[in-house]
């Protein structure tokens, strides 16, 4: 590992002109529209588990064209509600595991529901549920490039809607209060709650780690590892779509979304991040419109950032919010 990025002194104020696109705005009202369309229709599934401190239920809900997302929903047993929610997304090619397997915001007093992510859950951990039934024109091995050559055809338009129903189907769970729903994600997860905390108007927070899909031009200039490296070999052979292609990209771009995000929002990054590197970090958090913003920096750390001292930290600062935020009463 090595700091192969700017230097921390340039970072701090790292805050580059993105491509935007003169009908963003429209692109995901019309989107979101769309989506709401299909009833909601949460369905929810209390399971049997070995786990004596926590109540988990398997839930589905319907995300972009009424397709049916999978995700779990746990909440600490014995304490009553209505509690604040945290919804989580999960990194790349991963998927919500089994049943018990993230327990750490549960055993915190918060209601958390673990979402799937469409067509993943096959590169780490135990496992996704949740397919993706829409099809793309050409494309590289991964998802960057499912759809790539339309905004209405990208995978991550799927994606993006699939989390905004999701906060709306943690909103209807029976014992959690809708006024304190928070976003967290790593990684992709982390890039998924920045477009949520975009998409979604009123959440009373926003914690994304070491996020990914921040700033694509940035990205693919200077990664040459997976998954930017998906877009540069698509670009290498489809030579004459550079424009194109980054033109749908900005649709989905972390940093467009951050610009339209007010709730506080809680960043890390690692400063040896060779996977997404600190710069596209940066790039969302200086863009990010909130007025509470706090990033925390790892030095030394690569795409594991801070890990369990992250956690910790989020928690605290969680429970230090205002009582219109998330923290437990």
């Amino acid at each position: 590992m090595a700091h192969n990025d700017l230097p921390l002194t340039e970072l701090v104020g790292y805050r580059p002109a993105v491509r935007e696109p003169e009908d963003f705005d429209a692109f995901w009202t019309a989107t979101l529209t769309e989506a709401r369309s299909y009833a909601l229709d949460v369905q929810a599934t209390p399971l049997t588990t070995p786990y004596v401190t926590v109540d988990i239920v398997d839930v589905s809900f319907s995300g972009f064209g009424g397709d049916r997302i999978n995700a779990w929903f746990t909440r600490p047993r014995g304490i009553p509600g209505p509690l604040p929610a945290v919804v989580e997304f999960i990194g790349y090619n991963g998927g919500r595991d089994l049943p018990g397997e993230s327990l750490y915001w549960a055993s915190a007093g918060y209601a958390h529901l673990h979402v799937d992510t469409r067509g993943q859950g096959s590169g780490w951990g135990a496992g996704g549920t949740t397919p993706d039934p829409h099809g793309s024109g050409p494309s590289v091995a991964g998802f960057m490039t499912k759809g790539i050559n339309n905004p209405q055809d990208y995978y991550y338009r799927r994606v993006f809607t699939d989390g905004v129903r999701a906060v709306e189907a943690a909103r209807a769970l029976p014992g959690v209060d809708p006024g304190r729903v928070a976003v967290h994600g790593i990684s992709q997860g982390g890039g998924i709650a920045l477009a949520v905390a975009g998409l979604v108007p009123d959440l009373t927070a926003v914690m994304a780690d070491v996020p990914f899909l921040c700033h694509f031009a940035r990205g693919v200039e200077i990664c040459t590892t997976d998954p930017f490296a998906e877009i540069t070999r698509y670009l290498s052979v489809h030579r004459g779509q550079i424009e194109q292609i980054f033109d749908t990209l900005s649709y989905f771009d972390a940093v467009n979304l951050a610009k339209r995000a007010s709730a506080p929002a809680l960043f890390s990054v690692g400063l040896m991040d060779a996977i997404c590197p600190p710069s596209t970090v940066y790039a969302a958090f200086n863009h990010y419109r909130g007025e509470i913003k706090h990033v925390i920096t790892y030095p030394f750390n690569d795409h594991e950032g801070g890990q369990g001292h992250q956690r910790q930290t989020q928690m605290a600062w969680l429970a230090d919010l205002s009582p219109s935020g998330c923290g437990l009463p």
